[in-house]
């Protein structure tokens, strides 16, 4: 095999050319003294930036040399359950044993704790390396965002009682969400906790599609306030397996199968509360899957990245009409396609990581220095507005392009890629949940088209244009001029919608205006790649995204026209079903 890393171009262009200077400063907090005074600290900027691609130059060993090779054998065995006991695949604990040698499993949280201290942009690359190698891999590896929710919200003694477990590898986590009534709708859970008369909390009810339910430290929603029946009953609390959860059956799924899907029954098991009562959905646990948001998209781009190896490396040996079949103008074009979707992708992946690692460390530094809140509160405030913005547009636009980078794959193997004798008929199958768990294609197009009507996109992109200078490169000013057409287009279709005031009208064309927002973004953002690089390459990609994305902009800026001008347009779609 090969090293995932080293054999990436694209992966390390970013990581060669982004802008983390501000991220490496609030991680290691400025390299104070006492920063610099931890086993393993780097020096300066510099010493960082190395180290993160020692670490990756690891991972990507790990995931092209170890992971990789025992996929399709997690997949055929799978995660089994037996009188109430789940088994991982042989591969899988093989591979989670490699991942724990490494010393891998505390990426992000802080060297007292024996954890790395790396950032999410970080993270995100390592995840979608895991990913390539093994989806179903990811969502045991990618659950680090269990220790790194308590690590935000719990206690010292919680600190310092849990995390080390998890960066040593000595425990793995989940996320007891999901119930059978209160899948997405999370403000509808019931699973009830309550306290006895000696102050513990007892969980008792039915938690289902948990991953990893078999996981030794959990993370449970549950409602703590008697007569509450929306999010603000909610609370958050920590359990630590014992006999008083069983796990009733694992789910069969289409896809990755090496990640054991779980139904739990909580009877009087004890727990304890993380932060405080009644923020469990609000603020923790939205906390919570915002992370899982974005590991869930590194995901789909490693897929993606897998699927589109597979189909460059079939359509350069089958031979058809005397060529190979990547020389066929149609398939070359669904090469092209998938290339250029994936590096659009990752661009849009890595700016959302660094807005929230640029969050998250301004959080931080007001903590441990209150005398700061005054000059980092604005800051704060604007990033958490990109946040909330950045990661479900992410979650949008890098699934369902993964999703179609994996269908076109499987198109190019044509018949055979229908066999399990090819790996894209594996990767076709994992792919197809990262658009529908942690949140929806909808649900994300929700959860983003408020940031996109109040202004938040706006001001990123006033943000981008103010920092670059989209003239100093000669190859990219043509294409940037499409790119600030966009911008317009896209602004036409957001005050078509507010005129209308009319709340259907604005959620009958949400997705398209989110679409048309992850477009123009995107695009921003290639032209910037090609621009801090001076890339002749990259800006051939911008343009190729560009003229893609300008007839898609066009299409949904034409469908709001027409039923804004045409006042029964509308309500004719909505009548269809009727």
């Amino acid at each position: 095999m090969s090293n995932f890393f080293l054999d990436n171009e694209d992966i390390k262009f970013h990581l060669k050319n982004m802008d983390l200077a501000r991220v490496i400063n609030l991680k290691e907090n400025y390299f104070s003294p006492e920063t610099k005074a931890q086993v393993g600290a780097p020096r300066d900027q510099e010493d960082a930036a190395d180290n993160y691609h020692r670490v990756l130059e690891i991972v990507g060993a790990i995931a092209g040399d170890f992971i990789a090779p025992r996929a399709t054998d997690v997949d055929r065995e799978g995660a089994t359950f037996s009188d109430g006991k789940v088994n991982y695949a042989r591969g899988t604990k093989e591979s989670l044993k490699r991942l724990k040698d490494a010393e891998l499993m505390g990426f992000t949280l802080p060297r007292e704790f024996g954890g790395l201290n790396l950032p999410k942009t970080i993270y995100s690359i390592a995840i979608e390396m895991i990913s390539r190698a093994d989806a179903s891999l990811m969502n045991l590896f990618g659950l680090q965002e269990i220790a790194d929710t308590i690590y935000k919200f719990g206690s010292e003694e919680q600190r310092k009682r849990y995390l080390s477990r998890f960066a040593s590898g000595e425990v793995t986590g989940a996320m007891a969400l999901t119930e059978p009534d209160a899948g997405s709708d999370l403000q509808s859970v019931m699973l009830r906790a309550q306290q006895n008369s000696q102050g513990e909390w007892r969980l008792n009810g039915v938690k289902r599609f948990i991953t990893n339910g078999l996981a030794d430290i959990q993370l449970v929603m549950a409602r703590s306030e008697d007569g509450s029946t929306d999010g603000r009953g909610i609370s958050l609390f920590i359990y630590e397996r014992d006999h008083s959860m069983k796990i009733r059956r694992i789910e069969h799924k289409l896809g990755i199968h090496g990640s054991p899907t779980c139904e739990l029954q909580f009877d009087d098991a004890k727990a304890e509360l993380l932060g405080k009562r009644r923020m469990g959905l609000i603020r923790y646990t939205m906390s919570l899957m915002n992370g899982a948001r974005l590991g869930v998209s590194a995901q789909a781009i490693g897929i993606a990245e897998a699927a589109y190896r597979e189909a460059k490396l079939y359509a350069g040996q089958r031979v058809q009409f005397k060529k190979v079949i990547a020389e066929l103008p149609p398939v070359n074009e669904m090469l092209t396609d998938m290339k250029t979707t994936l590096e659009a992708s990752r661009s849009l992946l890595y700016e959302t990581s660094r807005i929230v690692d640029i969050k998250e460390g301004l959080e931080e530094r007001i903590e441990k220095h209150p005398e700061s809140k005054d000059d980092l509160s604005n800051d704060l405030q604007r990033y958490s507005r990109f946040a909330a913005l950045f990661t479900p547009m992410l979650k949008c636009f890098a699934t369902e392009s993964a999703n179609k980078i994996c269908y076109d794959a499987l198109q190019v193997h044509a018949g055979v890629g229908y066999t399990t004798d090819f790996n894209i008929e594996r990767l076709y199958r994992d792919v197809r949940i990262t658009n529908i768990y942690e949140g929806t294609t909808q649900l994300q197009v929700v959860a983003a088209i408020g940031g996109i009507m109040t202004g938040v996109l706006q001001e990123r992109l006033n943000e981008y244009e103010n920092l670059h200078d989209f003239t100093a490169f000669a190859p990219i000013v043509p294409v940037f001029e499409m790119v600030h057409a966009f911008r317009t287009s896209l602004e036409s279709g957001i005050t078509m919608v507010k005129q209308k005031a009319d709340n259907k009208f604005q959620d009958y064309h949400a997705r398209r205006i989110t679409e048309m927002a992850a477009d123009t973004t995107v695009s921003y953002l290639l032209c910037i790649d090609a621009l801090r690089a001076k890339c002749e390459r990259k800006a051939s990609v911008a343009a190729y995204f560009a003229e893609k994305a300008h007839s898609r902009i066009l299409g949904n800026l034409n469908t709001i026209t027409t039923s804004f001008e045409e006042k029964n347009l509308f309500e004719k779609h909505i009548k269809i079903l009727e």
